[in-house]
């Protein structure tokens, strides 16, 4: 199915309040990157409480009511959750994920905001939201009655937004200079296997367990065992190195000013590979896919790059590796700059033997 155009939190944010006023919106999106909270966000900017109802959870008589017989003929009361006299924001999280009955009983308080016989009160909202059938989530297919009857529109993670949220909400300091380093890691596609995997969300759960911990109490390995409850396994491993390269003398802004080295030492290995790990994601965000689009301070950082990455080399060719992946699952960096590394590493070589000797 095309799920509708892809748009970002803050984007989100400006269709609701231009579009959801007035007709129904469908937020496709994959698990944990925050649709209820930018709902509740939107319901609180518009002045309207919001009311949650998971579709997964639903029965069609949750939704039209119990029967009742009123002067011998039969009326249909719905809940006190629905049948509200002031208006509000009606949320219907998972929608796709509730029988086809009950998605029928949805038909004409989407279209017509009626159930039975009780209308929405005038200014009420309704906005839905669910998984795709690729995230490996509890979904059915919906409806084309009910897909016809909603804006459609895909939610997708920008690092940019969710870190400015992170930081007016007082997300824990280790997350968000972690996520700094590494916004590759914000959000991963859901695995095909039961395991943890990194989200918002469970960035955020990992951020709410760091501050129940305190700080006093966050030693490397209860670091690990968080990290590992909550994000996917590689991401919990390079996360707690993250914490011990803390407290260690090796921090890549240092290495990328020129003020200290690639540590060299066995007992640092991990730290290694977490900042070789770091200074890909580093090169991949400082620079363009186009060379025509590079700047004279990101061709600087080139040369920069090129040079760290034969200091790594020198190290350990494994390391060098890992900033320079083959592998089809990994982002490759951009094609003008492997050139350059194929065509200018033997001569930076070369260069820095002349200057030793």
């Amino acid at each position: 199915m095309n799920l509708g155009a892809k748009v970002t939190q803050k984007q989100l944010m400006e269709l609701l309040l231009n579009v959801a006023i007035i007709r129904p919106v469908f937020i496709w999106r994959a698990p944990g990157i925050g649709k209820s909270s930018l709902v509740e966000e939107f319901a609180r900017q518009v002045g309207l409480p919001c009311v949650s109802l998971l579709g997964s959870q639903l029965a069609p008589e949750d939704i039209m009511g119990v029967p009742q017989i009123i002067e011998g003929k039969t009326k249909f009361y719905p809940p006190n959750l629905i049948a509200k006299d002031e208006p509000y924001c009606l949320f219907l999280d998972e929608l796709n994920a509730c029988s086809h009955e009950v998605q029928k009983s949805f038909y004409s308080l989407i279209h017509d905001r009626r159930v039975g016989e009780y209308v929405l009160p005038k200014g009420s909202i309704v906005i839905g939201a669910g998984n795709r059938s690729q995230d490996s989530a509890i979904v059915k297919t919906m409806s084309s009655a009910l897909i016809n009857r909603m804006f459609h529109v895909q939610l997708h993670v920008s690092n940019k937004d969710w870190m400015e949220w992170a930081t007016g909400f007082g997300i824990h300091p280790f997350v968000i200079e972690y996520l700094q380093i590494r916004p590759d890691q914000l959000w991963t596609e859901p695995p095909k296997h039961e395991e943890p995997f990194s989200t918002p969300r469970s960035w955020h759960m990992l951020s709410d367990a760091l501050y129940e911990y305190g700080e006093d109490n966050l030693t490397n390995e209860i670091i690990g065992i968080l990290a590992a409850g909550c994000v996917s396994p590689q991401h919990a491993s390079q996360f707690q190195t993250f914490h011990k390269q803390i407290h260690t003398k090796y921090h890549l802004n240092k290495i990328l000013n020129g003020d200290m080295k690639f540590p060299h030492e066995p007992e640092n290995r991990d730290v290694l590979y977490f900042l070789a790990q770091s200074f890909r994601a580093q090169i991949i965000k400082e620079l363009p896919n186009e060379k025509d689009a590079v700047n004279p301070s990101q061709r600087q950082f080139a040369h920069l790059a090129k040079s760290l990455i034969k200091d790594l080399a020198s190290i350990s060719h494994e390391m060098a590796q890992l900033v320079v992946p083959s592998s089809e699952k990994e982002k490759g960096l951009p094609d003008w700059f492997m050139t350059e590394i194929i065509r200018d590493l033997p001569r930076l070589a070369e260069r820095k033997d002349k200057k030793d000797a």
